[in-house]
């Protein structure tokens, strides 16, 4: 069992406080103890009550999030969350655990919050979500010409557009189905296939290799397009 983990939230955008509480509530062993717009009232609330993880916004009124790591004087482990890349730099020269890039997506937050975990408790890891756990097994239902045909999810390899109808493409054989790529991409969990063109979907564990704006697969290029590449990429990144 994960030992609990406290944190707080210092931001001055409500939205942004308001993902952040999200994704801290999807952890079970991390406990949001405070939320606060004002840098220099939570450097107030920390020195009653401190916590084991500060996310903390860079740009903010008063007292910025550079000022704010330089009162706190190494006595918590932060993550600085912010839309400007411009001061990761200067973040790291203060010994943040993680430099997170707003908008922060789920899985992106859970890699950082693992390694701040791992700081404090070396010899355990933390029980990640069910939606970050490797999934394998299952199966879907697709129309060929007459017949429901069952796929399993472990078999798809991609699957390629063909206007009206799509191309399932599995390790011993093809399906031509009559549906959209866009109802398939809604059927498939997202957590292993992802769209990397308007006429690809792909199996993130069936990636051979990538290079520049080409993966492949077994013996098959495919394209990403450029509209994809830019989630694509953070994607991964993510994994």
């Amino acid at each position: 069992m994960s030992s609990m983990f406290t944190c707080m939230v210092i931001d001055d955008e409500p939205l942004a406080i308001q993902l952040l509480a999200n994704h801290i509530g999807k952890l079970p062993f991390l406990e949001l103890t405070n939320e606060f717009n004002d840098p220099m009232e939570a450097l107030l609330s920390f020195s009653n009550h401190p916590v084991d993880l500060i996310f903390l916004d860079i740009q903010m009124p008063q007292l910025n999030g550079i000022q704010f790591m330089k009162l706190l004087q190494n006595r918590s482990r932060v993550i600085i969350t912010s839309a400007y890349q411009k001061y990761a730099i200067e973040g790291f020269e203060h010994d943040v655990v993680d430099y997170l890039l707003k908008p922060i997506r789920f899985e992106r937050f859970y890699k950082a919050v693992e390694k701040a975990y791992k700081l404090k408790n070396p010899d355990q890891q933390p029980e990640p979500p069910k939606e970050l756990q490797p999934a394998t097994g299952g199966y879907i239902f697709v129309k060929v010409e007459t017949r429901m045909v069952r796929i399993e999810l472990d078999d798809i390899l991609f699957v390629e557009g063909l206007k009206n109808y799509v191309s399932i493409n599995t390790k011993t054989q093809k399906f031509i189905s009559l549906q959209t790529m866009k109802q398939l991409e809604e059927t498939l969990p997202h957590n292993r296939f992802v769209r990397v063109h308007k006429s690809f979907i792909i199996a993130l564990d069936k990636i051979s290799s990538i290079e520049r704006q080409e993966i492949t697969i077994q013996d098959r290029i495919v394209p990403i397009g450029l509209t994809f590449q830019e989630q694509f990429f953070k994607l991964l990144d993510a994994l």
